[in-house]
């Protein structure tokens, strides 16, 4: 059978065909796909973010968002991913929403000088963003928690890449069960950056999350060296699932494709294999520490 150009990518045993059907009238702000890609004079910026097969077959839109841009004053690179929590009513806005806020934050917080950013601050920043966003959907002017996260609720990994005499620092936190990875190019190991969903051992698979608008009361954070080989990935667990550990065939195949970055349309190819049992919206993000072919 002739596989078209653009097919998906099966990766061990794919998903049915099938066209997907439309996500609703008033989800156009939200399309199937979408992907961005750029290089500065430090780094190379590649992100993606993808409709699961189980939205596209039941017509739901894609309920994940990223947003990254370059801070033109510190050569940093600002980033957003974000996974709608799927029994909130209108996920994928406060997903949307959540990024904005993240990313407008950390671009003031490198604003105001060097030192460590305040990832608290962004946090806390990006729930306010769906409170107000809450008080305009439901005409309130004071929505009780529940209220709010039965709208929107939804994870958050933020943070930036910053060049620095002794190399590029990584600054991130999260909020939910979203994730962060190097991955040695050389080697072909993922180094998980927040504590794993899920154990390797576990017999029970925990579907428990703790999303924004709750802010919790120790911010998961972390800083880290970004230097090659490595590359930082950050993604939803639409991604971070099918990973696992990294050693299967999921892993091994970011790893070939990952040693360069490829085009912005390719990574969004990339992000979009089939492999069955696996039908979550995915969102992925890499930085390479080097800039990209001119």
């Amino acid at each position: 059978m002739t596989v078209p150009p653009w097919g998906r990518i099966a990766v061990g045993t794919p998903e049915p065909v099938f066209e997907p059907r439309p996500p609703g009238p008033y989800a156009f702000d939200h399309p199937d796909t979408a992907c961005d890609g750029w290089s500065t004079d430090r780094f190379a910026l590649r992100l993606a973010s993808v409709r699961g097969s189980g939205h596209r077959y039941y017509g739901r839109p894609r309920q994940d968002a990223a947003r990254a841009t370059a801070h033109p004053g510190t050569g940093s690179v600002v980033f957003a991913v974000a996974d709608g929590v799927s029994s909130a009513a209108e996920a994928e806005y406060g997903a949307t929403e959540a990024c904005r806020a993240a990313v407008e934050r950390l671009l003031h917080l490198l604003e105001a000088g060097p030192g460590p950013l305040d990832l608290a601050s962004v946090v806390t920043h990006a729930a306010e963003r769906l409170r107000e966003l809450a008080r305009w959907r439901l005409q309130s002017a004071d929505p009780a928690p529940a209220e709010v996260a039965g709208l929107y609720a939804t994870t958050l990994v933020a943070g930036a890449v910053r060049p620095g005499p002794e190399g590029a620092r990584v600054e991130l936190c999260r909020v939910g069960d979203s994730g962060a990875w190097l991955l040695d190019r050389a080697e072909g190991g993922y180094l998980p950056l927040f504590t794993a969903k899920n154990a390797p051992e576990a017999v029970v698979v925990s579907q428990t999350v703790s999303p924004l608008p709750r802010v919790p009361d120790q911010l998961e954070q972390l800083t880290a060296q970004l230097a090659a080989p490595d590359l930082l990935l950050v993604g939803t667990d639409g991604f971070g699932d099918p990973l696992g550990d990294g050693d299967g065939q999921v892993g091994a195949h970011f790893t070939r494709a990952l040693a360069t970055p490829p085009p912005p349309l390719g990574f969004g190819h990339l992000l979009d294999f089939s492999r069955e049992t696996f039908d979550d919206d995915r969102t992925l993000l890499a930085v390479w520490p080097e800039a990209g072919p001119r």
